[in-house]
């Protein structure tokens, strides 16, 4: 189980991972060792999977985002797992999602013009076969979820 204070250092990390461990220390009123050994048993734990740095979309070059909704005729466990292998080895999907409902998947695409799209969608059906793909285009991120409520953490 975790208090208070494992939730507000999660909020604190998931905000910023290079805070100091004596910025978070001071915040949740522990010393900067008691609050180092609370961050460490938080990654044992597995509540911190990975720290990682976001990048700036426009200054790295990728500002258009594309959502492709796919279905597909297919759901034999190698297929499923041939389609996981080819999202995961084209770079411009950073997100896929099986869904319930009207669409199997959902493909978050991003790019440095939307005509890359076609490029990506020749290599993601070169290597899996799907029977229908829609896809929309963002044209204005109104949040964007890279931090989660800690408040439901147990």
């Amino acid at each position: 189980m975790i208090d208070e204070r494992d939730r507000k250092i999660l909020d604190m990390l998931q905000r910023d991972a290079g805070v100091g461990v004596a910025d978070i220390a001071d915040r949740v009123s522990l010393s900067v060792s008691a609050c180092s050994r609370r961050i460490q048993k938080l990654e044992e734990q597995g509540y911190i999977t990975r720290r990682i740095v976001v990048l700036d979309r426009e200054k790295t070059g990728v500002p258009t985002t594309v959502y492709a909704l796919i279905k597909t005729a297919h759901h034999a466990d190698e297929w499923i797992e041939e389609f996981r292998r080819a999202v995961g080895d084209i770079s411009e999907i950073v997100e896929a999602h099986r869904l319930t409902g009207h669409y199997d998947y959902i493909l978050k695409i991003v790019l440095p013009r939307v005509e890359h799209y076609d490029v990506v969608y020749r290599r993601l059906v070169k290597r899996v076969e799907l029977f229908d793909v829609s896809a929309s285009i963002s044209m204005e991120t109104l949040k964007n979820g890279l931090t989660i409520p800690v408040d439901y953490a147990i």
